[in-house]
């Protein structure tokens, strides 16, 4: 059995996966502020699960991840600092762990799903901030960076500013004063997608994607906005500009843990 552990800037999902990535038991709690805090509530949810002992783990988190030493730098808007979470999450446990920034975990988990189809995939996933995932050949491209939308700053209402600050979540609550599952209003959406194809345009013209996925919170609600997107998308294109299709993500909820169960699959140098 395999662990797969999704730790947002909210909450944290942990979820038990069998060795063809089936998803057995899940729970979910709050994630703490502090992280020690958050590392006793995880020993308390590993405790009541029904499997003890695991062949290997991965974990998707919401933040900066150094790769090359295993160490979480920074954790969304957590106050999480230079935290040694591999070791950590080894030591609950006990068993090896591969660390991943949260996106281009769900990312690997959607390219995946439609490799078959599509073999370079952008994923962006809209939640309370904006990530962003591109997979070649079923392998995540570390290059992209771990940022996200906050990373990219784009003018938008005759302001420089990150994509984050104007199309997340976030931002949409904060400029409307609705959740997006409250949005009904069409024109509302319209407007949403026009600040959605901003960072969607740059990010096609940097890579060759063969599709563009949309998931999170707010790409959960693809049916609403999904259409109109790609009207907007469109008027761009051109004969030396392609916009490639849309699709939402198949697991919106669950993406980062089955992108664990890829992971855990690469790292041990075995085929899904």
């Amino acid at each position: 059995m395999y662990m797969g552990i999704d730790v947002g800037g909210t909450k944290t999902l942990v979820a038990v996966l069998d060795e063809t990535g089936q998803l057995g038991q899940v729970v979910k709690f709050p994630t703490a502020d502090n992280y020690q805090q958050f590392l006793e509530d995880l020993r308390a949810q590993a405790a009541t699960l029904e499997t003890k002992k695991f062949e290997a783990g991965a974990a998707g988190v919401a933040g900066i991840i150094d790769r090359a030493n295993n160490v979480l730098v920074s954790c969304g808007n957590l106050p999480w600092r230079n935290e040694t979470i591999q070791a950590d999450l080894e030591a609950i446990f006990g068993c090896s762990f591969v660390i991943e920034n949260d996106a281009k975990a769900g990312g690997l988990a959607e390219a995946m799903n439609v490799i078959d189809d599509f073999k370079h995939v952008l994923f962006v996933t809209i939640g309370t901030g904006i990530g962003i995932t591109y997979i070649a050949d079923g392998v995540i491209d570390t290059a992209m960076g771990d940022r996200g939308g906050r990373g990219m700053m784009i003018e938008y209402q005759d302001k420089v500013q990150s994509w984050e600050d104007f199309a997340s979540g976030t931002a949409i609550v904060k400029r409307y004063g609705k959740r997006a599952s409250e949005i009904t209003d069409p024109a509302i959406w319209a407007e949403i997608s026009q600040a959605f194809s901003l960072g969607i345009l740059e990010l096609v013209g940097l890579v060759p994607a063969d599709v563009v996925i949309i998931g999170g919170g707010v790409g959960s609600h693809f049916d609403r906005f999904g259409t109109l997107l790609e009207a907007e998308l469109k008027q761009h294109q051109t004969d030396f500009f392609k916009i490639p299709p849309l699709r939402p993500a198949a697991h919106p909820e669950h993406a980062v843990v089955y992108g664990c169960y890829y992971l855990i699959k690469q790292s041990h140098g075995k085929t899904a």
